[in-house]
């Protein structure tokens, strides 16, 4: 069965390599993807998308930018990828760009969106949960057209990644995409929206490592190998994982997981804001909890090799 699904990231290099995924995968419909400005330089995050789809013969899927605005802002050394991204050589071989940029924010458009599909859509949020909040307040009667939100946030069992040098006052029990808006995350804990986490806590089992580069490199005759090589070299003076790429797998390959229930609420406030705590007769959620490292890597390269 087809499945339904908007997506909502938030421009930064996984995010749009989850985009790359993302089109490869069969039995999935995209409505549409929502561009949320966090972990990016937005005008840079919106062009990305649109030559990404471009690239992939998928210019017929409509792109939005969302308007709302965090809390705690992105490091903008984090942000300029999306800058360098925007200017690679293979996302600009055409004068033009096809894949259509609505005239209604990312929030309004993802209320337009649910409304008219047929069945209820999975929303894949691999950034922030303000735009998804945001819809929310506006109509909250969209709840009920929301058939799951699988969300790349969150540190439950283990330290975050809001470093010191970046949010010296914070204690460093938070994930990114929780600390920029953990108000937002609260509201969307309110919710009777059944959510699928991919918190730190797997996604530090899969880093981004040599041997994985070295095999992507031997394949870049592909161009979604080579581009996705490209994105990974950015990445290499800092460690980093397949955070949003893990997350959206699971749309297509949910057999590659195991999950487990946790009781949780969100810290709003002071120095451990954005931390998602375990604690009894808390929010339930489902957390992606284990991943076989090799096979996931086995199947996004095999994935890059179609286009």
């Amino acid at each position: 069965m087809t499945k339904l699904v908007l997506f909502d990231h938030d421009g930064a290099i996984d995010d749009f390599l989850a985009t790359l995924l993302l089109m490869t995968m069969p039995n999935i419909e995209i409505l549409g993807i929502i561009v949320t400005p966090a972990d990016c330089y937005i005008k840079a995050a919106l062009n990305v998308t649109r030559k990404l789809l471009d690239l992939m013969g998928c210019d017929h899927i409509p792109v939005a930018e969302s308007t709302v605005r965090g809390i705690n802002p992105f490091p903008a050394l984090y942000r300029r990828d999306s800058l360098i991204i925007d200017n690679f050589p293979i996302l600009n071989q055409e004068n033009t760009i096809k894949t259509p940029l609505v005239s209604q924010t990312g929030q309004q458009f993802m209320l337009e969106t649910l409304h008219r599909a047929s069945e209820s859509v999975t929303l894949m949020v691999t950034g922030p949960l303000t735009t998804v909040a945001t819809a929310l307040e506006i109509d909250p009667t969209i709840e009920t057209k929301i058939k799951e939100i699988v969300w790349m946030g969150g540190a439950l069992n283990i330290s975050g990644n809001v470093e010191k040098e970046f949010a010296p006052e914070h204690d460093g029990s938070a994930e990114w995409n929780a600390y920029w808006d953990a108000i937002a995350v609260e509201k969307i804990w309110q919710t009777n929206i059944p959510l699928i986490v991919c918190p730190l806590d797997i996604t530090n089992k899969v880093p981004v490592t040599p041997e994985f580069i070295g095999r992507l490199a031997k394949q870049r005759q592909y161009q979604l190998s080579d581009l996705a090589g490209l994105c990974y070299a950015l990445a290499i003076p800092q460690d980093y994982y397949c955070w949003d790429v893990l997350a959206t797998s699971y749309l297509h390959r949910p057999d590659l997981f195991s999950l487990k229930s946790w009781q949780t609420e969100v810290i709003t406030t002071g120095t451990s804001q954005g931390r998602i705590k375990v604690v009894e007769k808390g929010r339930n959620i489902l957390a992606m909890d284990t991943i076989d490292k090799d096979i996931f890597h086995d199947y996004i390269l095999k994935q890059w090799t179609k286009f």
